[in-house]
């Protein structure tokens, strides 16, 4: 049964232990996981669905055990309301909620109000349900397809009553709800009355709608539609189908057409009446009564099924039918309603049966301990169950719902109070744009340029390749913790292709951040060894040497380093020609190499993509550091002699920001993380937008979270306490579409943090703010850049090409989407194509050795 039709999601803050069954007596999708956590205080919830409307104020205490005392109030829901329009309906209901807080002395406060809607709803949050079909015998106009919960608040604000609605539920998992606060082993809900429905406990990893493989959710089971497919055809009757296309939904709901009190009163009535005009009943002769469809009622058939007053009340019954029964005619009417109640509870124990053998599958349990329902017991003898009837109805149980939403909604509250400062509007991105390009400014002039923060350092790289470069060079890259040596082949002309071979070395932390001598004498040590390792050890080879570290160049092979970055330390450097440095630890090592250039990895993004596509005029890295360069026009370099033509230009934007001109947006996790780095005051730009530090950002967001009680049951574990843990490429995981909360819940206890699928949501959506504003601050900065390319060229629409490299512009899963975004709102006047380079930091270093010493030989010429 359960396979026949689409179950669906409750969202819900509940998570059941073992099985009970709650019962209710009136008659829908849920996102709810545990009401033992309820928040104490008053909460109202009106109840809509059955044959009348009921408003409740339910106070929840806390004097060492939980417990609840409940007030409310019935009215009547006439059929002109309930089949009128949408907006009457839901007017209707915010009148009678008014009338009780009058009634309540409620009217002067303000609370939180949980709506028991008892139709299909389609539900992705809590206070939020998209009505899929009316039911029963409501009809109202222009509700299906919309939120109710919108119209309910709409109505309510209509009528001043100071209430927020917090949560929708379902009568069906309110029934559960309520005897869930008595009885923690209560997991299924059941609704015999005006309709019929189920809900239960089901395991996360079988709810394909739902994110998430841990734990259990509620799932309304929406079971009065079993059957509109046609499995059912066998078990309906003419009756059944004759009630069907009376009603005010043929073809649909046809299992509860076949259970619930609202249809076996006429059911009974359409049988009676065949049997009369066979002349089986009553003498052959047909009352009028019998005639209108809806006379018999299921109060009749309840009374008419008594034990010792049933005969009794079927005579006085069919006598105000105008019948006149014989005794026997009585007696064959009383055999009538038992056959079609007895066949509604079967009907019923069937579906039950497939609910509780999904439960003892799902347990991997052989026999559940408790009594059983006889009917039940029949059709799953392996299977016991303890049924709860709900005193209180399933109003109480969307009260107890509330009150843990209202809990959820203080958290998440919390929550959003610590990611807020990460939400950059448009006008805050076009602000740092704005700020952005007047750094660039102050960095291209003379009288302004030492107090920059953007160094717009001269590259010296004047031209780009023509395709008539040829050759064997040498590479270096060095920017992270690890050195690369790559020997690259450039062949020209019209097969021209460019072919590598490399191999990678580390740099250990006591390198990184000892002496420079031995950081340089580790180099070279490494290029000895892949020169024997390539067998050309004594070549002496043109050398590009890439240097991903702000440096002040004064040619093309000359750069002084002015700080440095990415957790690199090594003494005497600053202030040194790093050109220098490496020749002289190559003349320590007694071999010779001819460098000719020292590169930006930037710089040599860009070449290696302007090889492919001479529209590449920009060149940026989003990695474990961020930097952009891009090729300036001379007239606007006043550091550098000349006014024709272009050079390279390499922003080292990373300090960005480091006079405070960005402090409006940063925040205290980013000052921690600041504080607690090696160059602590400098790179601010770029600590708010490398790899290197947003997973540090994420980390002490986490340990903020933790604190307030948030995440991790409040218990800060050692491993979180560790600096560094929460490396960018957990980002990159975490945030990835296909990865289930399971999954991400597997990466934190890989890190040592012991979390709960909730804690996983959480942790996703802090990554999430963090790489989303990196993302963007990138993109505000490299729209800067295009708005004064577009405005050196003096055109209205500018095309350009970006090259772009670093691993978390190309891994993770939505950092490129989000930059190429925001670059398309702040400069819309610049078509951008980005261009990924395939390693940059090595071919282009390569290319542009090639290219200088091109040009060098044109000069001597």
């Amino acid at each position: 049964m359960l396979e026949s039709r689409q179950a669906v999601p409750y969202l819900a803050p509940w998570s059941g232990l073992s099985p009970s069954m709650a019962v209710g007596k009136q008659g829908r999708e849920c996102n709810f996981h545990g009401v033992q956590r309820a928040c104490i205080g008053d909460f109202l919830a009106v109840d809509l669905g059955g044959s009348q409307f009921r408003a409740l104020e339910v106070k929840v205490f806390n004097d060492g055990k939980q417990s609840s005392q409940l007030e409310s109030k019935f009215y009547p829901t006439p059929k002109e309301v309930i089949q009128g329009s949408g907006t009457e309906l839901f007017s209707y209901v915010a009148d009678c909620l008014s009338d009780f807080m009058e009634s309540r002395n409620l009217k002067h406060k303000k609370l939180p109000l949980g709506f028991t809607f008892s139709f299909p709803c389609k539900q992705t949050k809590l206070e939020e349900g998209v009505l899929l079909s009316w039911t029963k015998h409501f009809k109202a106009r222009g509700v299906q397809g919309t939120d109710v919960v919108s119209s309910l608040h709409k109505a309510l604000q209509k009528h001043k009553a100071n209430v927020d609605v917090l949560a929708m539920v379902n009568d069906t998992v309110g029934t559960m709800m309520t005897c869930g606060y008595d009885d923690p082993r209560c997991e299924v809900g059941l609704i015999i009355g005006t309709g019929t429905n189920a809900c239960y406990m089901e395991e996360m990893r079988h709810i394909d709608l739902v994110e998430g493989d841990e734990g259990r959710m509620c799932i309304n089971t929406e079971w009065g539609a079993f059957g509109d497919d046609g499995a059912l055809d066998d078990l309906r009757t003419e009756f059944d189908r004759e009630l069907d296309l009376g009603s005010l939904n043929p073809g649909k709901q046809l299992f509860e057409k076949m259970i619930s009190s609202l249809y076996l009163g006429e059911l009974v009535r359409l049988i009676l009446l065949k049997m009369t005009k066979e002349g089986l009943l009553f003498n052959g002769k047909v009352s009028a009564a019998l005639l209108t469809k809806g006379k018999i009622e299921m109060k009749h058939v309840s009374a008419m099924e008594k034990y010792k007053e049933g005969l009794s009340n079927t005579k006085e019954i069919l006598t105000e039918l105008n019948l006149f029964p014989s005794e026997d005619d009585c007696i064959a009417v009383q055999h009538v309603c038992t056959i079609v109640s007895f066949r509604s509870a079967n009907l019923c124990a069937a579906a039950l049966a497939a609910i509780l053998t999904r439960l003892r599958e799902n347990k991997k349990l052989l026999r559940y301990p408790k009594r059983l329902h006889k009917v039940v017991r029949r059709l799953v003898p392996n299977c016991d169950v303890r049924f709860l009837l709900s005193q209180s109805g399933s109003a109480k149980g969307a009260a107890m719902v509330t009150a843990v939403a209202y809990r959820l909604a203080a958290q998440r509250k919390q929550i959003d109070a610590v990611l807020a400062p990460f939400l950059l509007s448009l006008e805050t991105l076009r602000d740092v744009m704005n700020k952005m390009r007047t750094e660039l400014e102050y960095g291209l002039k003379r009288e302004t340029q030492d107090r920059a923060t953007v160094k717009m350092l001269p590259t010296y790289v004047c031209g780009t390749p023509d395709g008539t470069e040829k050759g064997k060079y040498l590479a270096l890259d060095l920017g992270g913790t690890n050195f690369r040596v790559l020997l690259v082949k450039i062949r020209s002309g019209r097969r021209r292709s460019v072919r590598m071979y490399n191999k990678i070395f580390a740099i250990p932390l006591e390198i990184m951040q000892g002496t420079g001598e031995e950081l340089f004498d580790h180099i070279v040590q490494c290029i000895a060894d892949f020169l024997e390792y390539m067998g050309i050890k004594g070549a002496r080879l043109p050398l590009g040497f890439t240097f991903s570290f702000p440096c002040r160049q004064a040619s093309i092979d000359k750069g002084t380093l002015v700080g440095w970055t990415k957790g690199f330390k090594a003494t005497d450097c600053e202030g040194e020609d790093v050109v220098d440095m490496l020749r002289e630890a190559i003349r320590r090592r007694n071999f010779d190499l001819d460098i000719v250039a020292v590169v930006n990895d930037t710089v040599g993004t860009m070449m290696t993509c302007g090889y492919e596509d001479p529209n590449c005029e920009i060149g940026l890295i989003a990695g474990t550091g961020s930097n952009v360069c891009y090729m300036e026009d001379m007239k606007n370099i006043e550091i550098v002699e000349g006014n024709e033509g272009k050079m390279c230009i390499n922003t080292e934007w990373g300090g960005f920001g480091d006079n405070g001109c960005i402090d409006n947006i940063r925040t205290k996790y980013d000052k921690e993380v600041d504080e607690g780095s090696l160059n602590a005051g400098k790179q601010r730009y770029e600590k708010m937008t490398s790899g290197m530090y947003l997973g540090e950002i994420v980390r002490q967001i986490l340990i903020d979270l933790t604190k307030q009680g948030l995440l991790f049951r409040g218990q800060i574990s050692e491993s979180l306490r560790k600096r560094g843990i929460f490396e960018t490429k957990f980002l990159s995981q975490i945030e990835s579409d296909r990865l289930a909360l399971l999954q991400v819940r597997r990466i934190l206890q890989q890190l040592g943090l012991d979390s709960t699928c909730e804690d996983s949501i959480i942790v996703k959506e802090v990554c999430g703010a963090v790489s989303r504003r990196a993302a963007q601050l990138c993109g505000a900065g490299l729209a800067a850049i295009v708005e004064k390319k577009r405005e050196n060229r003096g055109v209205e629409h500018l095309q350009i090409t970006v090259g772009v490299d670093g691993t978390l512009y190309k891994l993770h899963p939505h950092f490129s989407r989000v930059l190429q975004e925001t670059v398309r709102e702040l400069a819309p006047r610049c078509d951008v194509t980005f261009m990924l380079s395939e390693d940059g930091s090595g071919k282009g270093a390569a290319l542009i050795t090639a290219v200088a010493k091109r040009l060098h030989n044109v000069g001597q010429k």
